[in-house]
């Protein structure tokens, strides 16, 4: 049987959003989205840990270790400066010619160049050329990603029934948290079974080349998904018509949505930056921890972050997104002053559970986000304008919180105005979910109606 016939004998007949998926190409849907995103962050979050662990020795030798950390983080900031770029293209043609090919398009953009990072050379052997490449592939790397979180979100969310939404968000947003476990897992593999001098010669690139196969199983079953049935059902629509520049037309037509949508992306970023890649450099370069305890925390919280995440998206349906996001944004604003002093008793234990603690109540903002962003926009301008509200915001968020973080303590020695860093961006994000409006269990044709 054919791709196409597959796909047909999966969907039920029309309903007035189109053609109404069955459940088991509702699954399917969420499956591909959320195994291709975990591919996808598992690439860039690998990233983030190499850069705490590794880079600052591997491209910036010379310096200092706090100082190499920042030149390390710098470059991994470069990718989130590009993720915008990747969001407004990918948004543009997923808006006019759907969200399937770039769903499959932005998963070998990212497969490869984490691949290539894998082979650089380091600064021992070739010089300042080293960051250079690693600083290129970094920018393409960014740039797929910007593209890679709209379609995934929308081919889950678009093809969930409306009551389960926030659930089908939130597991596409767990392959996010998975791939978090995954880039983890595998670096404290490493680092345990290798001496520390054979992790830095090559152990770390293990993670980068496995990337590999990882892309292969992803674009494996994407290639069997069909488009969206709500962006078919909009395109047959002629009062729908085809925006020329989606992009433009999300800020005229939404400015205060997208603006809704990073004030609720700001604390989730920094906050998960802030305790993850910034607490791996605190733990190791200024506590003293070993690579492995730090990594174990690490992985500990990670995979509880995980496994609740689809819990927190699943309340989300029951009594609303904006008290759950609420109480994540609220809930680590204030975790955030007890955070790093926990850290600083260097007992693994404590470590482990301020980690833990602290991740699960970040997936309280993290697991409805997917559905509560995409839920701004109607149809027409969903991947622009969701892209939009989701990747502006680590620019200024993610990008740049492990170096101004470590910029701080460096001045001050002390964690203090970090956690009120922390916490300050998790109140913008509070503010932003008690304005929001409330969407859950609304049709996409009453989002649509209402736009």
């Amino acid at each position: 049987m054919s791709a196409v016939t597959a796909e047909t004998a999966d969907v039920a007949p029309t309903s007035s959003e189109g053609a109404e998926p069955t459940p088991a190409l509702r699954r399917k849907a969420v499956f591909a989205s959320a195994i291709g995103t975990t591919i996808e962050w598992y690439d860039f979050l690998l990233y983030g840990t190499a850069a705490a662990l590794v880079f600052n020795k591997v491209f910036f030798p010379s310096a200092d270790p706090l100082t190499g950390a920042m030149l390390a983080f710098s470059t991994y900031a470069v990718g989130f400066m590009a993720r915008p770029f990747g969001g407004v293209i990918f948004g543009h043609f997923g808006d006019r010619i759907g969200r399937r090919q770039l769903l499959i398009l932005t998963l070998m953009i990212m497969g490869a160049t984490t691949f290539a990072i894998g082979l650089l050379p380091t600064f021992d052997q070739v010089g300042v050329l080293a960051p250079a490449l690693l600083i290129g592939l970094r920018l393409i790397q960014g740039f797929g990603l910007g593209g890679e979180w709209g379609a995934a979100i929308l081919m889950a969310t678009e093809y969930s029934e409306p009551a389960k939404r926030g659930l089908w968000g939130g597991l596409m947003q767990a392959g996010g948290g998975l791939g978090n476990v995954l880039a983890t897992a595998i670096l404290a593999i490493m680092a345990a079974v290798q001496t520390p001098h054979d992790f830095l010669a090559w152990g770390w690139r293990v993670p980068f080349l496995v990337s590999a196969v990882l892309i292969g199983v992803g674009w494996w079953v994407r290639l069997s998904l069909g488009e969206s049935p709500v962006f078919e059902a909009a395109v047959k629509k002629a009062e729908a018509g085809v925006h020329k520049a989606p992009v433009i037309q999300a800020i005229k037509a939404r400015p205060w949505q997208v603006l809704l949508g990073g004030g609720l992306k700001l604390g989730e970023n920094v906050s998960f930056y802030l305790m993850t890649t910034f607490g791996i450099t605190y733990l190791t370069s200024v506590l003293g921890m070993t690579r492995s305890q730090t990594l174990n925390s690490i992985l500990a919280g990670s995979v509880c972050a995980a496994l609740t995440m689809p819990l927190w998206s699943a309340l989300s349906d029951r009594i609303g997104r904006k008290p759950v996001y609420a109480f994540g944004a609220a809930g680590v604003g204030l975790w955030a002053f007890a955070f790093y002093p926990l850290l600083a008793t260097k007992q693994p234990l404590v470590i482990t559970f301020a980690l833990v603690a602290g991740l699960i109540m970040h997936s309280a903002m993290n697991g409805p986000q997917g559905a509560m962003i995409a839920e701004l926009f109607p149809t027409r301008i969903r991947y622009s304008g969701a892209s939009l509200a989701y990747q502006v915001t680590p620019i200024i968020g993610g990008s740049w919180a492990p170096v101004i973080s470590l910029a701080i303590f460096k001045a001050t020695h002390s964690t203090v105005a970090i956690s009120g860093y922390l916490a300050a961006t998790c109140a913008v994000s509070f503010v932003c979910a008690l304005l929001a409006k409330e969407t859950k269990g609304l049709s996409w044709a009453e989002i649509d109606a209402e736009a």
